[in-house]
């Protein structure tokens, strides 16, 4: 798919972002160039949901003349080597205040897996990129050194997680009010991390080592080994990045390519998609009765799937993926096809180029650790103290291993129309994911109005309602699910799907960065 009328396009979480990326298209350089770009920057202007200190993924789709293939780059968080006695361990719990909920986190040394961004990072740069790193890098230093203005999304993350942010007098240094350092810095101030402008410079010129093997793994190490963290120098040392085979499924035409196991999310969405091929949801209507509460049993058995597959799956057959296995799926088809009609913090960039290149990637730093890397101005990830990611209980799991995550970068390429996209929003990602997928492909919609129509989310029980539905189709779920909890405006709650897509038959592109997550699309 090339032949564009144009360099691209990109999609992402923040404006600096998305800018960042285009500099990079518009001085020739490749999808993989304006993705690493913007990355380097969202670790800048969304230090919430972005760290070089955290972990994630990529989908890369060579453009045909270098191949074509999709692979996914696994550069996950890893969990140390060697787990320490309770007694001995840095971690404990903070309260995040959503405002109208608290949820509990945990922060600390003992937080820490081992981080997998920057070992990712350089891989595709070696394999895929097409620029200078050093130039790549550029952008994201200027900002962080010459200092950006704070928006809405990101005072709102900083006052939710506010705790972890003030955690200690290296992070206070970066995120709290100069003028008043007993609070965060606000909305419409201006932030700097020139410690984060200075490693960049010295990571270009000196390479991944310097992080795995260098000062920074030593400094990381030293003071874990001291302060009750767990990450060993051999964490680093060892920490590689995976290639993997996208998981692939076929619906209406359009081969979806997704993150595989050992992440769960991807799974989940070809699962859910499954169970909607016999449908006709077109016939259904957006927002009726009909579409509503078939999307709330999807999402209720697909739920199920997932714990019966946890409790019954072994990693010899097939692990998650055992789920999508037929005699599996036509249990649950079977359930709905017999019925009537009637603030993790992640971030996500996606970019498409005119050769045909196309780059989804996403990432988290959890909630971040409350610690800085000394002198980087890098907050290392909390993973280890994720409820949602440790199922058998914090520091619990087996040693040396690839966390699961729900995290879904996605490449959907039809016959004449190829779509990157994914979210933030930790176990809404896959629904907010799902409902964009068949916004563009059973109704139809342009991508903007795909990614902006109102969503829902049903799990344990709870279906919670965006704004934007009729009251009437609304009403009449009452009897199938009885709890439900209506919001009364677009909410980050349901996640952040950024889209890039190209129209082959037109040559154009176009693209959506998600309004729930401060997103930003542009076409260079």
């Amino acid at each position: 798919m090339n032949n564009a009328n144009g360099k691209g396009v990109i999609a992402a979480g923040h404006p600096e972002t998305a800018r960042t990326a285009a500099i990079m298209l518009e001085e020739g350089g490749n999808a993989f160039d304006a993705v690493l770009a913007a990355v380097l920057t969202s670790a800048v202007v969304e230090p919430v949901l972005s760290s070089l200190g955290g972990g994630g993924f990529l989908l890369a789709r060579p453009g045909d003349k270098i191949g074509g293939k999709p692979l996914m780059y696994d550069f996950f968080t890893q969990i140390p080597k060697k787990i320490k006695p309770k007694s001995e361990l840095d971690f404990h719990p903070i309260e995040a205040d959503f405002g109208t909920v608290t949820q509990e986190f945990h922060i600390g040394l003992a937080s820490m897996a081992t981080p997998g961004t920057v070992r990712g990072l350089f891989q595709v740069h070696r394999d895929l990129a097409t620029m200078p790193l050093a130039r790549i890098a550029e952008p994201a230093a200027a900002l962080a050194r010459k200092g950006f203005t704070v928006n809405r999304l990101q005072a709102y993350l900083f006052q939710v997680v506010g705790p972890i942010y003030m955690a200690s007098a290296a992070a206070r240094k970066i995120f709290a009010d100069p003028e008043n350092p007993e609070r965060l810095i606000g909305e419409a101030e201006t932030m700097h991390n020139p410690a984060y402008a200075d490693i960049l410079e010295v990571l270009t010129r000196e390479g991944e080592d310097l992080f795995y093997r260098g000062e920074i793994a030593a400094a990381i190490t030293r003071d874990c080994a001291s302060g009750g963290g767990m990450l060993s120098i051999e964490d680093f040392e060892s920490y590689r990045n995976e290639l993997r085979k996208p998981l692939e499924i076929d619906y209406r035409g359009t081969r979806l390519y997704t993150n595989p196991a050992p992440s769960t999310g991807g799974i989940l969405i070809a699962f859910a998609l499954e169970l909607l091929k016999e449908l006709d949801v077109k016939a259904m209507g957006f927002g009726s009765q009909a579409h509503l509460e078939t999307l709330a049993r999807v999402m209720d058995l697909t739920n199920k799937a997932r714990l019966e597959s946890e409790l019954h799956g072994k990693q010899d057959d097939g692990g998650p993926e055992n789920i999508l296995h037929p005699e599996f799926l036509a249990t649950y088809k079977a359930d709905i096809l017999g019925r009537p009609s009637a603030l993790r913090g992640t971030t996500h960039i996606s970019v498409i180029d005119g050769d045909g290149n196309a780059a989804s990637l996403t990432m988290s730093n959890g909630e971040g650790s409350g610690y800085m890397a000394p002198g980087t101005g890098i907050m290392i990830n909390n993973m280890l103290g994720e409820e949602d990611i440790n199922p058998l209980g914090f520091h619990q799991g087996p040693t040396d291993t690839r966390l699961c995550s729900m995290m879904a970068p996605s490449l959907a390429i039809g016959q004449d129309r190829m779509v990157a996209l994914g979210s933030g929003g930790s176990n809404r990602l896959r629904t907010a994911i799902l409902q964009v997928l068949l916004n563009l492909d059973d109704f139809a919609m342009p991508v903007l109005d795909a990614v902006c129509a109102p969503r829902i989310h049903c799990e344990g029980g709870l279906l919670s309602v965006e704004d934007g539905f009729d009251d009437a189709a609304i009403g009449k779920l009452q009897a199938a699910y009885p709890e439900i909890k209506r919001w009364q405006e677009k909410n980050l709650f349901f996640g952040g799907v950024h889209v890039a897509c190209f129209n082959a038959g037109k040559g154009t592109f176009e693209g959506a960065g998600d309004p729930r997550r401060g997103g930003e699309a542009l076409v260079v």
